[in-house]
């Protein structure tokens, strides 16, 4: 079995999982020594390569190229899938998606496409391909490629703010962290501006290149503020002014019109909505109806049990959630109070696309430094 993959953009990072990825898909569908060619490109080459061999002078998401007919044979090449990183980033953007979730969802399109299948033949035909892709994207779930790890540099900010000088800066920090490979940079602007300032928020948003969430109360001057700054996703967490850090998950059962209505104002300004909530069916079929895009489950009774009993009990409630979750069309992420010891656990749960993790890495990176710290993370969620 072999895939080759060639890389003319800036996608080049995400190349091993996609080979991993698609050699997965080769072996579970009986063609382990088949070869796959997998090429990614920017607007233009798609551009170009549309127009000389489909006569369709622009962009778009993916192309197949079958070398085989039905029925699919091993030991054969099966042919070539082109994936355009930019409209991959744009629509990944608009759906509230990480880069690597869509690359995985126009894989599995082309790849079904090299199957045999083509949706523009029909209804039918349409229907029995998309049957087809839950199947190819299942494989890939229940193997679980890997998850995102973003990293929270509030306390970066909180240690600065000690003496209300310019030391350590969070957005420095946040510049280590994406060199050292993390998926994203997370920061909470709070109401009473206890570390994050709404300078750093906005200087954030002019030079984090992967994923900047925005945690924030659903107040009118947050919604505003993110409106206006436009973070790639809001992450609506609960508030209160005497607490150390966030205790506990939004109520969306008692609040759910007021977040709801947060939920849409966000939407209406294109950005998806994340709600951090307690491992609780109710609250996770709550935010469901909100029309939220994913919710977080918040893992702080998880990582704070005293007892092997009272962790396994939790960690049992988070996997009962994350599948209602995904089966009620939510992505899942986790986070608060994971560190090196307990987040391992979670890892294999494949419903979680994502953990959002700061204060240990922040922790470990005063005695490691921040590059050294994500990377040990990155190891324990990527195996990489």
């Amino acid at each position: 079995m072999a895939v080759y993959l060639t890389t003319r953009c800036r996608g080049g990072v995400y190349a091993p999982i996609l080979i991993r990825a698609a050699q997965i898909l080769l072996n579970k569908k009986g063609l382990k020594n088949s070869e796959l060619s997998l090429l990614l490109v920017e607007d233009e080459e798609m551009t170009e390569i549309n127009a000389k061999w489909l006569s369709r002078p622009y962009t778009t998401n993916v192309i197949s190229f079958p070398q085989q007919s039905p029925p699919i044979k091993d030991n054969e090449p099966l042919g070539d899938i082109v994936i355009c990183i930019d409209t991959a980033r744009r629509e990944a953007h608009q759906a509230g998606q990480n880069l690597y979730q869509r690359l995985e969802a126009l894989l599995v399109h082309g790849f079904a496409h090299l199957l045999g299948e083509d949706h523009e033949l029909g209804e039918k035909e349409a229907l029995r391909m998309k049957a087809v892709e839950d199947e190819l994207l299942d494989i890939l779930r229940k193997e679980k490629v890997m998850a995102d790890l973003c990293v929270n540099v509030d306390h970066v900010a909180t240690i600065r703010q000690a003496r209300l000088g310019k030391e350590p800066d969070p957005i420095y920090a946040a510049v280590l962290v994406e060199l050292a490979g993390a998926d994203g940079v997370v920061v909470h602007l709070r109401e009473d501006r206890r570390h994050i300032q709404d300078r750093d928020l906005r200087l954030l948003r002019e030079i984090v290149k992967t994923r900047l969430t925005m945690e924030m109360a659903a107040t009118q001057e947050m919604l505003k503020i993110a409106c206006d700054v436009k973070p790639d996703i809001v992450t609506l967490v609960p508030e209160r002014r005497q607490e150390l850090t966030t205790e506990g998950g939004l109520d969306v059962v008692r609040f759910e019109k007021e977040i709801a209505d947060a939920v849409k104002r966000l939407n209406d300004s294109g950005i998806p909505v994340s709600i951090f909530i307690d491992p609780d069916s109710s609250q996770i079929e709550a935010a469901a109806r909100t029309k939220a895009q994913c919710i977080e489950i918040h893992t702080g009774r998880y990582a704070e049990a005293q007892t092997e009993e009272e962790e396994d009990k939790e960690f049992d409630l988070i996997v009962e959630c994350a599948k209602l979750a995904r089966d009620l069309g939510l992505r899942v992420h986790a986070g608060h109070g994971l560190d090196y010891r307990n987040t391992p656990r979670l890892v294999p749960v494949a419903e979680i696309e994502e953990f959002s993790i700061g204060h240990s890495i922040v922790s470990r990176a005063i005695f490691v430094g921040m590059e050294q710290a994500v990377k040990e993370m990155l190891k324990i969620i990527k195996g990489c």
